[in-house]
């Protein structure tokens, strides 16, 4: 066994934005979301990323903002911390250790210093009884400070943050959890339990999804599954309380919130509308209809301008004032399942896999960045349960990303599968993929695999299918009609009626393997000829895969039966195998290296090997829980040079794979991971603005102009020193904005830097007045002198001519020394 510590396991994007509320800034400028184990701070005009707040250990379960300082952002997290961050620019400022997992956080302005948290009852994660505490922040110059004066607030409560609400100048907390809601009073230490009937046997479900209160008045609103909201009152006292209803959601209430001055109240469910209820005026209400997906959370800036709406299909959207939306911030979509496996885009370099019901993601792993989303079904999806639509369920790119070919399919109770074969052209003009050709029903039964050719001779697509067959498509170039190019079934294949279940090209295209149940068969694709067939153990073919490079003449493939095998192509015979419960076999196309996740007692181990040696490149035990089902080699932008031998399988391509819980992870080198932490730091010392192309191109010149001036000499270096090189500017330029005085206080500093003083200006103006008398009485002996010599140079040539010609500055020098007081010799020689 192999493993190396060098190299780290890490979240590389696609994290989850959607996992709880986001948080707008005081200013509306910023939206901070929890995303994995950091907080992001996202721009609300133009959607980019401005920061990502690292530091959290687990997964990050609240964010909110101080309510003592509105540049200050307070996030908790399951690794049992506190962290109180400055989100402008994006530095870690302290960290309290809570010591037990935080599952939401709160805060109320009544209540400074303070934090109130959801803690389970007892100290391990799978308790599933939890209570909310007051946690004292305490005030210590460390940045790492244990906070252990937690007090009791509420006990079991649920851990969803929207079951709980601070009400009124925050006298008072709403938490709701099954069919009861409860109301602590904190000048009074006692709280009030409120209870709801279960209703199912009238076909309701009376049960609370989400609380939120009224910012003015003593009113709380809850959601419930049934589709209803509550509006509570008077429940200051136990048997007097009152509640009236709403009811708009045919589906469960997933989230509610009221507007700063608490006129409005917004709700989302599955519907994918967002409503506008008028407070008091509840008949009167708005629509914000057709937002593409479930709303899970709602939230609103604090001047009311703006709302926000997060999506169960990993996206944020922002929203003018209920509306039009102004922007919308894509994550990773993380549907049911990924039925395409992971594919990447040879032209973008972008990660291809299922989006929305329908759909294609593209996705830059670069940039952590969604960046477009190809309809496939061209369909409207309906947002009902139990409803049977078309699903995309294979994907498939050719060599250099202009073709792309797509499977979706459809199962109706009771009648047939419906498949449809889209293959689809890579169109400059518009930087996508236009729709060439569709195959209705390509195969009488379910596709199980599809690759392209690798050729660079043909252009050729190959499935095959549950019906016993595997079909070779061609494309027919006729561009010299106005039929264009199009596809064609060229060849269909079968092997004594067993069912394929997966193939594999060769690296340049010359041979097809094709595995039928326990039969491996080899075939050329220029004559359709069976060329061999191999054997293996018993148990039916689960994954095939060619090597690459010089290992290109080996053939891998794993079995149901808990084998990997390695045939020689050359000799036809099976080279060697052993006993692996492999789920998944990947191989690198930039190098001979292959990756074999395995299953073991509830979790996935990693190998990583060349075919041709029997010692692993690389080995990692309880990678992750569970099955990894997609993985995939994506080619690095930049070759790792300085990897040792031990990494160097990282060095062409990076591995990305996709837990069952729709996680992306990947891996890095320990090198590599401090170098991207030390560019990060740099730019938070160096610079705080963003690195846009001008940045960069204006610091490159920058540069330049550096190195010029410390090559060639600087005449103008004793010259004074310009005012913009001034305390004054420096404090200006380099101090952040929201800490500056007035504009009224900075002009009139700015004005007197700019000014010099009287004192050095009389002091600069006294040499400068005797030089200018000294140089006309010089110029007045050099016309004399001038003469004179003009008189002798008539008589006769001068005995100077070979003398070498003097500079101005010696001339200068010879002048000043001619006109220079010797009459003090003269009284010595008369001594």
């Amino acid at each position: 066994m192999v493993e190396h510590a060098d190299i780290r396991m890490v979240h590389r994007g696609g994290s989850k934005i959607n996992f709880r509320e986001p948080v707008f800034t005081n200013d509306s400028r910023f939206l901070l979301c929890a995303a994995g184990e950091s907080v992001k701070v996202y721009s609300t005009s133009t959607e980019e990323c401005i920061h990502d707040l690292q530091g959290h250990t687990d997964l990050v379960t609240g964010v909110v903002l101080n309510p003592l300082n509105h540049l200050q952002v307070y996030s908790c997290s399951a690794d049992g911390t506190v962290r109180l961050w400055d989100f402008t620019d994006g530095i870690l400022i302290k960290t309290f250790i809570i010591g037990y997992p935080i599952y939401s956080i709160y805060v109320s302005e009544k209540h400074g210093g303070v934090v109130f948290v959801v803690v389970p009852m007892a100290n391990y994660k799978s308790s599933e009884q939890f209570q909310l505490v007051a946690v004292h922040l305490p005030r210590s110059g460390d940045q790492e400070v244990e906070a252990r004066e937690l007090s009791a607030v509420l006990c079991d409560v649920s851990p969803h943050p929207g079951a709980a609400s601070f009400g009124r100048e925050g006298e008072y907390i709403a938490a709701a959890k099954d069919l009861q809601l409860e109301v602590f009073f904190f000048k009074k230490q006692k709280s009030y339990r409120f209870s709801l009937k279960s209703g199912i046997k009238k076909g309701v479900k009376n049960a609370f999804t989400c609380v939120s209160c009224h910012p003015k008045e003593d009113c709380i609103a809850t959601g419930h599954a049934d589709g209803k909201i509550r509006l509570w009152r008077n429940f200051n006292q136990k048997k007097e309380y009152t509640y009236s209803t709403l009811h708009w959601h045919h589906g469960a209430v997933n989230t509610l919130r009221f507007t700063p001055e608490g006129t409005n109240l917004l709700s989302g469910g599955i519907e994918s509308v967002l409503v506008h209820w008028r407070y008091k005026q509840e008949n009167q209400k708005d629509f914000l209809p057709r937002l593409g997906a479930a709303i899970t959370h709602i939230a609103v800036s604090p001047d009311g301008s703006l709302f926000c709406t997060s999506h169960s299909d990993n996206k944020i959207t922002i929203i003018q004032s209920c509306v039009k939306v102004s922007a919308v911030i894509q994550g990773l979509v993380k549907g049911e399942g990924v039925w395409t496996n992971l594919i990447i885009d040879p032209r973008s370099k972008a990660l291809v896999l299922n989006g929305k019901p329908g759909h294609l993601q593209f996705y830059s792993l670069h940039h952590d960045k969604q960046l477009y989303n190809l309809d496939i079904v061209q369909q409207e999806y309906i947002h009902e349960e139990g409803l049977d639509q078309f699903e995309v369920v294979k994907a498939a790119f050719d060599t250099h990303g202009d073709w792309l070919a797509t499977v979706e399919e459809r199962r109706k109770k009771g009648s047939e599968l419906e498949v449809n074969l889209k293959l689809w052209a890579y169109d400059k003009l518009t930087q996508s993929f236009v729709l060439n050709t569709t195959v209705t029903a390509p195969h009488e039964d379910r596709i199980t695999a599809m690759f392209f050719s690798p050729s660079p001779e043909t252009t050729m697509l190959v499935t095959t299918s549950l019906d016993g067959h595997f079909k070779a498509w061609l494309l027919a170039d006729h561009s010299d009609t106005k039929e264009g190019a199009f596809w064609s079934c060229d060849f269909v294949g079968g092997y004594h009626l067993l069912k394929p279940g997966c193939c594999c090209f060769s690296a340049d295209g010359s041979l097809l393997a094709v595995g039928f149940q326990e039969v491996v068969t080899v075939w050329s694709p220029a004559s359709w000829e069976l060329l061999t067939t191999l054997s293996q153990p018993p148990g039916a073919i689960r994954d095939l895969c060619f090597g690459r490079l010089s290992c290109s003449k080996y053939l891998l493939g794993t079995s149901t039966k808990n084998q990997l095998c390695c045939w020689n192509l050359l000799t036809c015979s099976l080279e060697w195998s052993t006993p692996m419960d492999v789920s998944l076999l990947q191989t690198d196309p930039l190098s001979e290296n292959m990756a074999a996740f395995c299953n073991q007692s509830g979790s996935s181990d990693l190998f990583v090997f060349k075919p041709s040696e029997p010692r692993p490149l690389y080995s990692q035990k309880a990678l992750c829980t569970g099955k990894v089902q997609h993985a995939v080699f994506a080619p690095r932008d930049q070759m790792l040079e300085s990897c040792e031998e031990r990494t160097q399988w990282l060095n062409r391509s990076q591995l990305y794979f996709v837990t069952q819980h729709m996680d992306l992870l990947t891996f890095s080198t320990k090198t590599e991971e401090d170098r991207l932490l030390a560019s990060r730091k740099q730019l938070v010392v160096d610079d705080s603005v963003a690195v846009t192309p001008f940045y960069l191109l204006l610091g490159k010149h920058r540069m330049q102009q550096l190195e010029k001036q410390e090559v060639l000499p600087n005449p103008m270096a004793e010259r004074t020193q310009l005012p913009q090189g001034s305390i004054a500017i420096k404090e200006l330029l380099h101090t952040p904005a929201h800490v500056l005085p007035s504009a009224s206080f900075l002009c009139a500093m700015f004005v007197r830097s700019l000014l010099i003083s009287s004192s050095s200006a009389r002091e600069e103006k006294e040499p400068e007045e005797e030089e200018m008398e000294s140089e006309k009485e010089e110029e007045d002996s050099e016309g004399e002198a001038d003469s004179r010599q003009g008189e002798s140079a008539a008589w006769g040539p001068s005995k100077e001519l070979g003398a070498p010609a003097l500079t101005k500055a010696q001339e200068r020098e010879l002048r000043r020394v001619k006109t220079f007081d010797h009459s003090w010799l003269s009284s010595l020689l008369d001594c």
